[in-house]
């Protein structure tokens, strides 16, 4: 996929100049971007704040890194390490510096009502009252239903259908992908870092990546990424109402029935299906070939090929020794 990004950066700055904590710090090291590990290079900044991301860590071609005492020693020598109190924190202050403006969904001004711009999409069928902004790419054979926004740089390839009531921004979409009616895709996610009894808001500066073959169900929610992407595997299926938060990654050929809901940061492998109501919380890893009954809440990892139910889920055996009365 395109690796076209819907935020500018501003700067460059100075490692001082991006937060009075780095006031000390006098080495001339010129920083042009956040980025998470695995994506940083010379004259970017990054972060570890977890030891799920030790792997990334080792790896990393950052000039900058922030993260805690515990994980200073999994970082490259090469790295500048800066130790701060609240990684998460300092990180969302380093965003907003860059990118002042992606905490809050402000109105795309570039947005045209498509009957001005219609011999721009010649093979594409639209309905009513359609807005696109500019760059936005669609390709042939897809059908726009009524009342539809397709926000700037939004790229859609061919043999899709977008129904009526949706919103897109921020969004990378592959071929033969169905969005149905009132699905809002690319949306701010739902990030705040706890300080001094005030929530600091976390800005989104992130994509939503839908792969080929993907069908999303009505009035479904897709974050885009808080610094990474949001991503959903080929093949993938999702029933009504289920909402997506920011940075999740759902792997290939998964179904997920109506009202789940996937918390930020989750890693779901492919071949995964998870029944109508279930909860799955943040930062977890849910392996390939998984089975996640109906109004379950998945609260830690779960390996291949398992297969659990209730709340917090377990493996399907214990729960039906536990309710076996």
């Amino acid at each position: 996929m395109s690796d076209i990004s819907f935020f500018v950066p501003t700067g460059p700055y100075n490692i001082n100049e991006l937060s009075k904590d780095f006031s000390a710090y006098k080495d001339k090291i010129l920083i042009k971007d956040l980025k998470t590990l695995d994506k940083a290079n010379k004259n970017h900044i990054s972060f570890l704040n977890s030891p799920d991301y030790i792997n990334s860590a080792k790896k990393t071609n950052a000039s900058v890194c922030l993260t805690t005492k515990n994980l200073k020693k999994y970082l490259p020598k090469n790295c500048l390490v800066i130790i701060v109190k609240n990684v998460l924190f300092s990180v969302a202050e380093i965003s907003k510096k860059f990118y002042p403006n992606a905490d809050i969904d402000f109105p795309d001004q570039s947005l045209q009502e498509t009957g001005k711009i219609n011999s721009k999409f010649k093979s594409v069928t639209f309905g009513k009252n359609i807005f696109l902004g500019k760059n936005v790419k669609i390709g042939s054979n897809t059908i726009v239903g009524s009342n539809t926004v397709i926000e700037h740089d939004v790229q859609i390839d061919k043999n899709c259908v977008i129904g009526a009531n949706v919103t897109i921004r921020n969004s990378i979409i592959g071929n033969d992908v169905v969005i149905q009616d009132g699905s809002k895709i690319g949306v701010k996610g739902f990030g705040f870092i706890p300080v001094k009894g005030k929530n600091f808001r976390f800005p989104h500066i992130g994509r939503v990546l839908i792969n080929d073959n993907v069908e999303i169900g009505a009035n479904c929610t897709i974050d885009r990424g808080s610094i990474g992407d949001t991503v959903i595997g080929k093949n993938t299926f999702l029933d009504n109402q289920v909402h997506v938060a920011h940075n999740v990654r759902i792997g290939q050929n998964c179904m997920i029935a109506g009202q789940v809901g996937c918390a930020g940061s989750t890693s779901i492998g492919n071949n995964v299906s998870i029944g109508g109501q279930a909860g799955v919380s943040g930062h977890l890893k849910i392996g390939n070939n998984v089975r996640v009954g109906g109004g379950s809440g998945v609260v830690k990892d779960i390996e291949d090929g398992t297969t659990v139910m209730g709340y917090p889920a377990v493996p399907l055996k214990e729960f039906l020794k536990k309710n076996d009365k």
